[in-house]
């Protein structure tokens, strides 16, 4: 590992310069051809090979319907070229709600979804001449549950003595068998609406995530691989019977906690920060036999000390230290998740992670790991909420615009930590600065933080 440092590259050389340096297996191509080209999903169509990531805003209405917020980023990302939009954490229940505004789509609210997806659509088509793919990310948080106030009301797989706070509540079997009938439920919504399609979330260490990692559980649901992913399997048969073949059904999942033995998902047993690629690939096929036909992974768990394996940054936010690697290298490790999985997934699209850092130098390395059939998209995490034209502007004008770009400071982030509503602060800073001032200020006395000055 070496030093981190922050993004300070004005040109291709500089950056080729530095992976070379640090012997680093990350490409760069500048043949934008591959990012617009169509991908086959299902038996769907995405007009390119651009993703948005599902970004939570945290900014729903209180009955879970899109607010204004919600309405501005997607007509946004609508507008921005993407050929696939997926969308934002949908809970499945109320007591599965990361926050008391979280998106829930419901029976009493789907026609305001109905009508955002039918407003979306009109701007992609009039602006990009296409309307993207639209996929509907179903979450339970698990233990990062918290559906009202600041007080959080974790519900968990298992007791994990390294995140336990005390709090906990180990869901029972019985509990975890009638929540497939939500995630079916809303699945039938959101096809209903007008989605094409649902992920059945297994990330970030929510309770799906979690699960799959339940070594220490007892039951059906833990212990074995075939126990620990039970429930992930059941969930994906069930969601696709009722559904059909024509609505896909799609998973982002963890493929790696780096989190350690026996409370993480694809770790070493006797490493945490050792990839074992056994469980995932085998997990892949497992969804993919049973109707998947998208994938998306991720890593790490972007609420603990190390979210530079989710998320690559410049600045860390409070209470996270600075990690020991540089950004390139988590980077590479992302990057290489990703090939593991395309390469088990076959003829499955994998939507690819870890771009957002390289600022305008990501259609060089997309591109790259498009061409070397590394990933099936390249998706835009934080860089769609700092620069929701990106794909737009690649197609219009070739290049991605370094003063749009995202620059991975982690306010979007931080703003979550403090439980507002969050965008990005710096290059939208009229609408979100107020609100990172107004929810920080409101943590630091909540919390009673030490306020170091910078």
């Amino acid at each position: 590992m070496s030093k981190h440092e922050t993004f300070s590259f004005k040109t291709l050389e500089e950056i080729q310069d530095k992976i070379k340096n640090l012997g680093l297996d990350i490409r760069l191509d500048n043949d934008f051809s591959p990012l617009f080209k169509p991908r086959k999903v299902g038996s769907k169509i995405a007009p390119n090979s651009m993703a948005t990531l599902p970004m939570e805003g945290c900014d729903s209405n209180t009955d879970g319907s899109p607010s204004e917020l919600v309405y501005e980023r997607y007509k946004k990302a609508a507008a921005g070229g993407y050929g696939l939009i997926w969308w934002e954490a949908n809970a499945v229940v109320e007591e599965g709600k990361a926050n008391e505004l979280q998106m829930m789509l419901t029976a009493s609210n789907q026609s305001k979804f109905a009508d955002l997806l039918k407003e979306v659509n009109k701007i992609a088509e009039e602006r990009n001449g296409y309307r993207p793919l639209h996929i509907l990310q179903l979450t339970h948080s698990g233990r990062y549950s918290r559906p009202e106030g600041h007080i959080s009301r974790p519900l968990v797989a298992y007791n994990d003595p390294i995140l336990d706070k005390g709090n906990e509540i180990v869901v029972t079997d019985e509990y975890l068998d009638s929540l497939i009938g939500r995630y079916v439920y809303s699945a039938k919504l959101a096809q209903e609406v007008g989605f094409d399609g649902v992920d059945i979330k297994g990330c970030h260490r929510y309770l799906i995530n979690e699960l799959l990692a339940s070594h220490t559980r007892e039951g059906k649901y833990g212990g074995s691989f075939e126990n620990r992913s039970r429930f992930l399997i059941e969930t994906i048969k069930a969601v696709k019977k009722a559904v059909g073949k024509d609505f896909i059904v799609a998973s982002r999942f963890n493929v790696f906690d780096a989190h350690p033995y026996p409370y993480g998902f694809g770790s070493d047993h006797d490493d945490m920060w050792k990839f074992d690629p056994s469980e995932p690939v085998k997990l892949v096929k497992l969804m993919i036999e049973n109707g998947v036909e998208l994938l998306s992974n991720s890593a790490g768990n972007p609420y603990y000390i190390y979210p530079q394996v989710t998320r690559p940054f410049d600045k860390s936010s409070y209470g996270i230290p600075i990690p020991d690697e540089h950004p390139l290298e988590s980077i590479e490790r992302l990057f290489k998740l990703t090939e593991v999985v395309q390469k088990a997934a076959g003829d499955v699209p994998v939507v690819g992670n870890g771009y957002s850092w390289l600022r305008q130098f990501i259609p060089y390395v997309g591109s790259a790991n498009l061409k070397a059939q590394r990933c099936s998209f390249v998706g835009f995490g934080r860089s769609s909420l700092a620069y929701p034209d990106g794909p737009y502007d690649l197609i219009h004008q070739g290049y991605m615009d370094p003063k749009k770009c995202c620059i991975s400071c982690s306010l979007c982030t931080q703003i979550m930590r403090d439980h507002g509503t969050t965008g990005c602060v710096v290059r939208n800073s009229k609408v979100y600065m107020p609100l990172y001032k107004k929810f920080n200020a409101e943590a630091v006395k909540r919390e009673n933080r030490i306020v170091k000055e910078e």
